[in-house]
């Protein structure tokens, strides 16, 4: 078996559960050793004990990212658990939705804090240890509602910022031999997903909206994670990967 993130060492924030955990289990199946974080204590233990059953390495840190104490604290457990840092996803992400005339200025700062700030302080605070052994692999995950979406004005500019941010610090720190990429989903069934009570009309929607014509899965947003994780990716930075089954506008 190909074991590319043999003695890696991996942070993947909103990793509790839906594609934050399918990461995990994707970079674990090929021996990387990870941090699970998520805001929810309960999932993030949940996930970082069935890694450790099977037969990897985790450890769970709940935190909020949208606090630097909080970032801070990840990366310190990380380094104190494993002793380097060589992969940071930046996954954690909510959405608020609202028409601009109803959004409430809470639900802008929450969703513009979480996934922009969040990405943000991840990086500030792990990158330092990147920069020392001249090696990193930063992974945003950003949207394809950066391109915008009707409703989601807090989403859509937060994960556009989240490219912006991308390949800022894709020129900033190429010189230390740290690559930055972004990957933008289109709809992946997650649980939040499937819950939706228009689910039904929503996957058919999408369907018929999508040149590939199913809702993406997790696991197809982990296996893009893994190639920009690797070293086969190792000249590729500040690039966005769309995986939304070939639908853009």
């Amino acid at each position: 078996m190909l074991m590319r993130f043999a003695g890696k060492v991996a942070i993947v924030t909103g990793s509790g559960k839906g594609i934050g955990k399918a990461i995990v289990q994707k970079l674990v199946q090929e021996g990387a050793l990870v941090t699970v974080t998520d805001v929810n204590r309960q999932t993030c233990e949940e996930t970082a004990r069935e890694i450790n059953q099977s037969g990897g390495r985790a450890i769970a840190v709940e935190a909020d990212v949208s606090k630097a104490e909080d970032t801070r604290r990840i990366v310190e457990k990380t380094i104190e658990t494993f002793g380097r840092i060589d992969i940071l996803v930046n996954n954690a992400g909510l959405v608020r939705d609202a028409r601009i005339n109803d959004m409430e200025e809470d639900d802008w700062d929450l969703v513009v804090d979480v996934c922009l700030k969040g990405a943000f302080l991840c990086c500030k605070y792990a990158s330092p240890y990147m920069i020392e052994q001249n090696y990193g692999k930063i992974v945003n995950i950003a949207s394809r509602a950066h391109l915008g979406n009707p409703g989601q004005a807090n989403y859509s500019s937060a994960k556009a910022g989240v490219v912006g941010l991308t390949r800022a610090l894709a020129k900033e720190l190429g010189r230390n031999s740290i690559t930055v990429n972004a990957i933008a989903p289109g709809m992946i069934e997650t649980d939040a997903v499937k819950n939706h009570p228009k689910y039904e009309k929503i996957k058919e929607l999408q369907k018929r909206d999508t040149p590939i014509q199913r809702i993406g899965l997790p696991e197809d947003v982990a296996n893009a994670v893994l190639f920009f994780a690797s070293d086969e990716s190792s000249y590729i930075s500040g690039d966005i990967l769309h995986v939304s089954g070939g639908r853009f506008g």
